[in-house]
């Protein structure tokens, strides 16, 4: 069976090199430009993994994030970012309301993209 992978990220540069780096992998991935469009295609389709970015135009990642735990709370959810000191109280919050994510700092190797992927979806070792 294919795990699907869901990309949000308002950087279109992100979003390809997440592609690219699981391009030929075990793994389906789709991308969205924003938290909302993420969250319609959220509630259409199941995803195995959830990578957001934390800061974004309209919603941002934490708020992203809470919309999706009303959907699904047990989809692994990684906030991936370069911004963690201007979100931190938001992301302190979120832990405090008990919405499980793992917190990623950005820039990502394609290698690391594809370790984490496969760590989390298959149980193989992450380096």
């Amino acid at each position: 069976m294919i795990k699907r992978i869901l990309v949000i990220d308002d950087d279109e540069a992100i979003r390809k090199v997440f592609l690219l780096a699981l391009e030929g992998t075990e793994f389906q991935v789709d991308t969205a430009p924003s938290g909302a469009i993420g969250i319609e295609m959220i509630k259409e389709q199941s995803y195995d993994l959830i990578n957001i970015d934390l800061k974004m135009p309209g919603m941002n990642g934490v708020e992203t994030l809470r919309e999706i735990r009303k959907i699904n709370p047990d989809t692994p959810v990684y906030i991936v970012t370069a911004f963690f000191g201007e979100f931190e109280e938001q992301l302190n919050a979120a832990q405090k309301e008990d919405l499980k994510f793992e917190l990623m700092m950005k820039p990502l190797t394609m290698s690391q993209i594809v370790s984490l992927a496969r760590g989390i979806l298959n149980g193989a070792v992450i380096y």
